[in-house]
C-alpha cells in the first residue's frame, strides 16, 4: 500500500496568528449515528426482543455521550509571514488551548533570543558626526516648516 506524506515547515520568529473554530459537521456527526442507532434499537426492540434493541439503543446513547465528553471536532489555520494555510493542528478544540500555550511559549522563546543580539552591535553613526539629540531635531522641523510658509506653500 502506497502513502504520502505532506508536511509544512514554519519558523516560529515568522508566525503571526493560529486561528481554530469549532468545525460545522461536528453536530451531523453527533446526530446521524445517534438517530440510525436508536432507530434501529426500536425496531429490535419491536420485532426482535427488547435485549438486542436494548443494546443498540445503549451504544447510540454511549456514542452521544462520548462525543459530548470530547467536544466539538476543529479546524484550524496558521497565518505566517507569507502564507495563510489550513492545517488540521488539533482534532477537537477542547484541546486546543493546551497546545496553542505549548506553540505561544516556544513562539515567544525563539522570538526572544532573536531579539537579544549575542555582541553589542556598534553605533551605526560615523565617528566624526555628532549625534542629534530631541530638542534639536525639533529646533529643526519648526525651522523647515517656518520656511515653507514663507515661500507660499
Amino acid at each position: 500500500m502506497m502513502y504520502a506524506v505532506e508536511y509544512r515547515r514554519f519558523y516560529l520568529r515568522d508566525l503571526e496568528c493560529i486561528v481554530v473554530w469549532p468545525r460545522r459537521s461536528w453536530l451531523w456527526r453527533l446526530i446521524v449515528p445517534a438517530v440510525l442507532l436508536a432507530a434501529l434499537g426500536f425496531s429490535l426492540w419491536q420485532w426482535v426482543n427488547s435485549t438486542s434493541g436494548a443494546i443498540f439503543i445503549g451504544i447510540g446513547f454511549a456514542w452521544v455521550m462520548l462525543e459530548l465528553a470530547l467536544g466539538s471536532t476543529a479546524e484550524s489555520r496558521i497565518r505566517t509571514t507569507g502564507a495563510s494555510v489550513d492545517l488540521p493542528l488539533v482534532n477537537r478544540t477542547r484541546r486546543a488551548r493546551k497546545i496553542l500555550k505549548a506553540i505561544d511559549a516556544a513562539v515567544r522563546a525563539s522570538r526572544d533570543v532573536t531579539m537579544e543580539p549575542a555582541v553589542p552591535t556598534p553605533s551605526l553613526q560615523p565617528a566624526g558626526v555628532p549625534v542629534q539629540t530631541n530638542s534639536e531635531a525639533a529646533s529643526a522641523a519648526a525651522s523647515i516648516a517656518d520656511a515653507s510658509q514663507t515661500n507660499g506653500l
